[in-house]
């Protein structure tokens, strides 16, 4: 629930929840039909009887639960002291119950707290004090001052506790996740790869959406009580639909790999000629490599970069695409740091009577921002995952033309997957409804921006940048002018808290598990609010270890270095607000 939700203003859409417990039950009597007089919707939450044996527990909760389902607007509590039920309804994040005895603290639990449950009806207030008070409530909106709104921001955020339930349950998993969680708040996270999610996804991910088995699509179902699941499945295609421009989606695959899995059955024979870049000029392993089921189903034929500028050489692309003949020309990578042409790619595979599909897992919130050329005008396909730039759940995306969206919905199930992950779509929905906002646009452009900065700092320092420079995310550093390998610096680099991954560079001399490179991003460090000057720092502290690789005091004291930056930018547990 957000902090700064009201419902002040909206008077003819106000539903107000009253509950008491056996203490209570006289002023809630009395209130019930002064609030009808009024016009004013009421939902009687209990109790209806005088039972001395009743827990106010019961009656806080069920009306937070109903704020929080929203068939309430707010909510009164009424009881001898006010104390219990102040207590039960405070220990739901979003909700805030201001314990008043007169109008004057009603009225400042409004205007400083945006108070959405008043607790009322002490042992020593008379009715018309009652009263006063509720009407004093109701009649207060939130003062949205800058101070108020940066306190509840505070508020809904510090005392957030995701793993409440896990500690008590397992308290060795919850110890293993805090560790994780303390190695993601001291550390500078780089790797292309990954972000930070916001506390709305994750909690969408770990909901009882998990309990839920809803084999098919919405309103064709093999399971009864799929109701609310379809809402939530049809409300992430319409979100996706909506942020790419895409006429139709599928959001049950459970990964990248699997959605491209699902888009290779719809429109591939076993044996099928695909076109699509090498994994050691940055494409990905399900796009032909040898040990993946990709290139054991399919024959690929690798493209890769020019050897003079390491960028896509789309007249030796349209060479190979006239001398093979695919049925598939296959765009999109994992470690490209340039902007693709897509519109040259739809040339070149209409000229060879080819379909056009890109796999934009890296670069779908450059897209979702309009940093990046989108690809969903140019393809019969378009395939993503839902995290890295997108900032969502770990999980697959497709995106096509409505016509052929059937045969790809039949391919995912009961093609390659049963029971779709519903917690993990609900996820996925909240995400693209994130990227849906102005703020996210925002955060991608100074994604974009850090990522050149980083880079140029870099080669200042004696890397080399492959391609001499980014586009979008993430860099590929060529480590051998500096004698060490991807490896190396990698496992460096994470004995100073900087997360990196090696990585081949193309035409690397290097083995894949050594390589010549490493590939640094971005987006993590974006999320936490970092801008250009820090980027220069990360560059110096990257600069520091590789240049002293080896020197255990070195590691030691950038490792102090990088936990004074990140004390600076503390984990978001919502999704932070960015401004140009």
């Amino acid at each position: 629930m957000s902090a700064f939700s009201d419902w002040q203003g909206k008077a003819n859409d106000i539903i107000i929840g009253v509950a008491s417990d056996h203490g209570g039950l006289p002023k809630k009597q009395l209130l019930l039909p002064a609030l009808q007089k009024k016009g004013i919707k009421v939902v009687d939450l209990g109790p209806c009887t005088l039972d001395p044996e009743d827990d106010y527990t019961d009656f806080a909760v069920k009306t937070v639960q109903a704020l929080r389902q929203q068939s309430i607007t707010c909510g009164i509590l009424i009881c001898r002291s006010g104390v219990g039920m102040s207590i039960a309804a405070n220990r739901f994040h979003g909700i805030r119950a201001a314990l008043c005895d007169t109008p004057k603290k009603a009225q400042l639990s409004r205007s400083h707290n945006a108070s959405n449950i008043l607790v009322t009806g002490g042992d020593n207030m008379s009715d018309t004090d009652f009263m006063a008070t509720v009407d004093a409530w109701l009649a207060t909106p939130f003062s949205y001052e800058e101070r108020h709104i940066r306190r509840l921001r505070k508020a809904e955020t510090l005392t957030y506790d995701p793993n409440a339930a896990l500690s008590a349950v397992d308290p060795e998993i919850a110890a293993i996740m805090a560790r994780e969680q303390d190695r993601q708040n001291r550390s500078l996270e780089l790797i292309a790869s990954e972000n930070f999610a916001s506390a709305a996804v994750r909690a969408a991910a770990g909901s009882v959406m998990t309990n839920k088995y809803a084999e098919g699509y919405p309103g064709k179902r093999y399971y009864n009580g799929c109701v609310h699941v379809d809402e939530a499945e049809s409300l992430a295609i319409a979100r996706a639909c909506k942020l790419f421009g895409a006429e139709a989606a599928n959001v049950q695959a459970h990964s990248g790999s699997q959605a491209n899995m699902g888009a290779y059955f719809a429109v591939l024979n076993p044996g099928d000629t695909v076109l699509a870049m090498r994994l050691d000029h940055g494409g990905h392993l399900t796009h032909g490599h040898g040990v993946n089921f990709s290139g054991r189903t399919y024959n690929f034929v690798g493209y890769g970069v020019s050897p003079e500028t390491e960028m896509l050489d789309y007249d030796e692309i349209a060479r190979l695409a006239y001398e093979n003949k695919p049925r598939l020309i296959l765009a999109g990578a994992s470690a490209y740091p340039r902007t693709i042409d897509f519109a040259r790619l739809r040339a070149i595979a209409d000229e060879v009577g080819a379909l056009l599909m890109v796999d934009m897992a890296h670069i779908a919130g450059l897209v979702a921002a309009g940093i990046h050329p989108s690809p969903v005008p140019y393809c019969d396909i378009v395939t993503s995952t839902t995290h890295k730039t997108l900032r969502g759940p770990r999980g697959g995306l497709i995106l096509a033309k409505a016509d052929l969206m059937k045969k790809i919905n039949s391919q995912i199930f009961p093609g390659i997957q049963g029971g779709p992950l519903m917690h993990i779509i609900a996820a996925k929905a909240v995400c693209f409804h994130e990227a849906l906002q102005p703020s996210f646009a925002a955060y991608q452009r100074q994604l974009v921006k850090n990522a050149a900065c980083l880079a140029s700092e870099l080669q200042n320092r004696g890397f080399r940048i492959v391609s001499g420079g980014t586009d979008n995310h993430l860099m590929l550093v060529d480590l051998r002018p500096k004698g060490v390998t991807g490896k190396a610096s990698a496992t460096a680099l994470d004995k100073a808290d900087i997360t990196v991954n090696m990585n081949l560079i193309p035409f690397d001399p290097e083995k894949p598990f050594i390589t010549s490179g490493v590939r640094i991003g971005t987006p993590a460090v974006t999320t936490r609010g970092m801008k250009e000057p820090e980027m220069r720092d990360i560059a110096r502290l990257i600069a520091k270890v590789i240049d002293n690789i080896n020197d255990e005091a070195i590691y030691g004291a950038v490792r102090e270095e990088v936990a004074l930056l990140t004390a600076r930018f503390p984990m978001p547990e919502f999704v932070s607000e960015w401004d140009d």
